[in-house]
């Protein structure tokens, strides 16, 4: 972005907040946002038309009503909102794909220009005193101005200076992950002899049995840590800070409050997801390390699982365990395009419309071709970016098992964007019901793609090869839910509260990660970590989408709620073989769910469609017959049950119990 387009976005802001002030009836607007000024204040200076006290439905000096006063503050918002988040996702979009100083530079000018409207403090003035009468209100509108003061709390103008250190820092941040140059091999003098991405180490992850190898791609995987370490206490900071600008303790508690939950609440919903998942975690722990020991030829069986033992970065899924379930394989005759292309079909099939041609154009799918020097993000992700028709997503697509079903997930989050696109909901309120929703729908249909008389329709399981049911399932328990839940419940949250609430120094970063680590995924690092570096970090979302991770758990939980109920209740199908595949009347449960956004409270939309609040028990229930299964096939190697999960982490070298 160029300095006069950002100057002509500074002016547009600028633009819309004089009108809204003048609205407000400021006697002298100026361009400078006004100081916070208390509800009693404003009454008697005249600084408003809107009467303070509540009960009048009226204000004072007009007549008018207090929904009246909302509409005109959403007429004045609305418009200026939806340009300025385009004008930010095109910015952020051009730097996660082509990194580089002059786009970062672009995101940043783009992003503070959206965080001057948003978060300034007209708008929070305004929103706040209508809110303290919302039982006068609509609901609809009650929605929009609880949005409209979350998107302010990510960046108050009631500290500018704060929350345009924030945007910049953040910018910075990510700029620095983009661009990290990952090396396998260094020359004595430290500079890269063999340079890679991480699609090259993950392949080595996915693929080497030499653990020598497997150790240097490991630790090559970590070493940006140190990098990011000092910018995210940076940002540590800054998020906490304009959390209490608007009233929050700190950054962690502000984003759980977008589930109308306390933070004691939400830790304590995770930590019970984990208690239930922990009597088969610790079955598949136990059976996971005796077939690694055996795979690597290793003398004895460790204790605490090797974090470069397992086939993912940060042992958040365990694939390639299971004899006779190549599911690489089964993708590997494909092309890439046709991965994608059949991740629309999916959805196609049930109704839904085709991608608009525009999805095609302006997304980013497959890795940077050789030659080119541009660096991109490497992490998959679905991008809304005018809130209406301009959909995109960015991803490195492969031909392997991985990325058949990333791709299903990706689309997922395309669709529900088109989904709730519609004049009926506003643009404040085009999102997920809640933030786990959007993830939930990505990850069924990621499962709906596992299932085998999908699978069987589209040729991607040839005629004629069997299929060992246990074995199936034993690998969807290693590459899902059973082994994410410790993860994503459990080391991610956990370990951000942490950071947020508890303002960890930085040279305990390390160490209280792999504490949580131990405690909850029964690992443990190959090497001693570094007091300096930030292997937490290495996780794109510590950085860019933070705070939020329990997302994914509480989203996998729903994806089993929704699956149960697809196949029992519509499809009366067996949930382990189920087709969603050329039925419409699934495609129009989803969208049901789907095209109110966050219109609608979630609780009531998961109970008006499911019958019954969020529960694992159709997660647990998909899984059980693999219980009994791993209980024989541990039979004698001490796989005891574990104590609750609020004890103590192990220490490295002990039975894992996690």
């Amino acid at each position: 972005m160029s300095k006069t387009s950002s100057h002509a976005l500074r002016a547009a802001v600028m633009s819309t907040l004089l009108p809204l002030a003048a609205c407000s009836g400021a006697d002298d607007a100026t361009t400078s946002d006004p100081e916070p000024t208390s509800a009693p204040e404003a009454a008697q200076t005249g600084t408003s038309t809107i009467a303070h006290g509540r009960g009048d439905r009226r204000t004072e000096s007009s007549g008018r009503t207090w929904q009246a006063e909302a509409d005109d503050l959403l007429d004045f918002y609305d418009p200026a909102y939806r340009a300025l988040y385009t004008e930010s996702a095109r910015a952020a979009w051009l730097s996660s794909t082509d990194v580089s100083p002059e786009h970062t530079g672009g995101r940043t000018a783009a992003d503070q220009s959206f965080a001057s409207f948003t978060g300034s403090v007209e708008v929070i003035r305004r929103a706040r005193l209508l809110m303290e009468h919302e039982d006068e209100l609509d609901p609809l509108t009650v929605r929009q101005l609880r949005a409209m003061l979350v998107q302010a709390a990510q960046a108050p103008q009631t500290n500018p200076d704060l929350a345009r250190r924030r945007v910049a820092a953040e910018a910075a941040q990510s700029a620095r992950l983009d661009g990290f140059q990952f090396c396998l091999e260094r020359r004595p003098d430290q500079s890269c002899a063999r340079p890679v991405i991480t699609n090259d180490l993950d392949r080595i992850l996915g693929e080497s049995t030499n653990l020598d190898e497997r150790q240097r791609a490991w630790e090559a995987s970590k070493e940006v840590g140190t990098t990011l370490r000092d910018g995210l206490i940076e940002l540590r900071d800054l998020r906490n800070g304009v959390a209490r600008e608007m009233g929050y303790h700190d950054y962690f508690e502000l984003m759980v409050s977008n589930y109308g939950m306390t933070v004691d609440e939400m830790m304590e919903l995770l930590e019970r997801l984990v208690d239930e998942v922990r009597p088969l975690y610790t079955q598949l722990h136990c059976w996971a390390r005796h077939r690694y020991a055996e795979r690597y030829h290793a003398p004895q069986v460790p204790s605490n699982l090797p974090a470069h033992w397992i086939g993912n970065r940060w042992g958040q899924s365990w694939p390639g365990l299971v004899e006779g379930v190549d599911m690489d394989a089964l993708a590997a005759s494909r092309e890439p395009q046709w991965l994608v292309e059949q991740a629309e079909r999916f959805y196609v099939s049930m109704g839904f419309a085709e991608l608009p041609d525009t999805f095609w154009t302006a997304s980013d799918l497959y890795p940077v071709p050789a030659g080119q020097t541009r660096s991109k993000n490497a992490h998959a992700s679905a991008w809304h970016v005018d809130l209406e028709s301009d959909v995109r997503s960015l991803m490195s697509v492969e031909s392997n098992w991985e990325w058949f079903t990333t791709t299903h997930h990706e689309l997922g989050h395309i669709y529900y964007y088109m989904s709730y696109s519609q004049p009926e909901v506003p643009f404040l309120l085009r999102e997920g019901a809640n933030r786990s929703y959007h993830e939930g729908m990505g990850d069924l249909i990621a499962l709906a793609a596992s299932q085998e008389p999908y699978l069987r329709e589209i040729e991607v399981l040839p005629e004629g090869q069997e299929v060992d049911e246990t074995a199936w399932l034993l690998d969807s328990a290693l590459t899902g839910p059973i082994t994410f839940l410790p993860w994503s419940a459990g080391v991610m949250s956990h370990f951000e509260r942490d950071l947020y609430a508890g303002e960890l120094p930085p040279d305990q970063l390390n160490a209280r990660w792999w504490e949580h680590v131990a405690r909850f995924q029964g690992m443990g690092p190959p090497s001693v970590r570094p007091t300096d570096g930030c292997d937490a970090c290495t996780k794109t979302h510590i950085n860019d989408d933070p705070a939020g991770y329990y997302d994914y758990a509480l989203a996998n939980v729903l994806v089993y709620q929704l699956h149960d109920h697809i196949c029992r209740e519509i499809l009366h199908q067996d949930p382990h073989a189920c087709n969603y595949y050329g039925h419409r009347e699934v495609g129009d449960f989803l969208r049901a769910i789907m095209s109110p956004g966050a219109s609608r409270d979630w609780r009531e939309v998961l109970r008006e469609h499911t019958g019954r609040d969020l529960t694992a028990e159709p997660m647990l229930e998909y899984y059980r017959p693999l219980l009994a299964h791993l209980e024989e096939q541990n039979r004698g190697r001490g796989c005891e049950a574990p104590p609750a999960a609020a004890t103590a982490a192990p220490p490295a070298e002990a039975t894992p119990t996690e």
